[in-house]
């Protein structure tokens, strides 16, 4: 328990410094690849072809305070989210706090399935693939698995909504909620409905390492001396996986799962966009496209938090199963 405790307090102290150096180091690059975007947040706010006088855009800048250089509006910025205030979104009129807070639910429910998802499924394949390796169903998994990791989330997003919702129309082909339906009227089952087809589509993106993974991981097993000696008892091929397989390959396919954070966010953005989903991919997205400079920091800020807390989730589980790993390699 000492050790365990020695394991925890050498992976959290220096994990929290490194989170605060990290959304320092990613609020300035985001400042950064928003200040040399093309986008003019002005035409953002008012629209490329509204007309609007000169003086009137002047009015809009110095509102918003784009008339200040661009070290002094990011000062201005930092100073205020030290304060608890992210500013307000130019493209939705309402403070970045509130607008994160509304899609924050859907894109965490969005994640959340297809987290799960991927892990079982990537977990099951995974198994079946290296208990029967170099047979077909090895090869089909493994070519399976390779061609989805060769493929773009928004291209198997798009295939998929041409062929449940535009062909079968067996779901819906975009939106968390029936059109026209406000809030309060929407039930449980129509917001599963529409939360199928990019959570199956976020899903299948997150198979392919898994199931990788863990297939290479079976195949160890099955070649260890204690498995050649179960053999030699005369224990069955599934026994042997139930008893001796899963319990060895659990533990690094939790952690590499916990490990896809980063990943699981990047595919929610774009499968967001492919089923026009009310998360936050959709929101950073616009953001980017209407020079929303508070909006998308807030996001990046938000994004960084969820990845950095996946890792050190994964961390703290080789660090507590087998601290010999952290006291090896502190610095890992």
């Amino acid at each position: 328990m000492k050790l365990r405790n020695k394991v925890l307090q050498k992976l959290i102290v220096p994990s929290f410094l490194r989170m605060i150096t990290l959304l320092v180091a990613m609020s300035v690059i985001a400042f950064a690849l928003v200040m040399s975007s093309p986008v003019d947040p002005i035409d953002g706010f008012v629209g490329s072809e509204s007309n609007v006088s000169q003086e009137q855009r002047d009015n809009v800048a110095r509102y918003w305070g784009l008339d200040k250089p661009p070290a002094e509006r990011f000062l201005t910025w930092a100073g205020h989210v030290l304060q608890g205030d992210m500013g307000i979104s130019s493209t939705y009129r309402l403070p970045v706090t509130q607008v994160i807070g509304e899609r924050v639910k859907a894109s965490l429910a969005l994640m959340g399935v297809a987290w799960v998802l991927s892990g079982v499924l990537g977990f099951v394949l995974g198994i079946l693939a290296g208990v029967n390796r170099g047979r077909l169903l090895d090869r089909f998994i493994k070519t399976f698995c390779l061609a989805l990791s060769s493929a773009p989330t928004f291209w198997i997003g798009l295939l998929i909504l041409m062929v449940f919702a535009v062909n079968l129309q067996w779901f819906p082909i975009g939106l968390a909620a029936p059109i026209g339906k406000i809030a309060s009227e929407v039930t449980l089952w129509e917001r599963i409905h529409h939360l199928i087809l990019p959570a199956f589509t976020l899903s299948i993106v997150g198979v392919a390492n898994i199931a990788l993974h863990t297939r290479q991981k079976m195949i160890d097993v099955l070649e260890s001396e204690y498995v050649l000696f179960a053999r030699a008892r005369g224990e069955s091929t599934y026994s042997i996986v139930k008893r001796h397989g899963i319990r060895n390959i659990m533990l690094p396919a939790i952690t590499l799962q916990f490990a896809s954070f980063s990943e699981l966010f990047g595919g929610s953005v774009l499968a967001e966009q492919v089923f026009t989903y009310p998360g936050l991919g959709n929101a950073v997205t616009q953001a980017g496209l209407r020079g929303d400079v508070p909006l998308f920091l807030g996001i990046a800020l938000f994004s960084a938090v969820f990845v950095f807390t996946g890792n050190l989730l994964a961390n703290l589980i080789y660090g507590i199963v087998d601290p010999h790993i952290k006291e090896a390699n502190p610095h890992g």
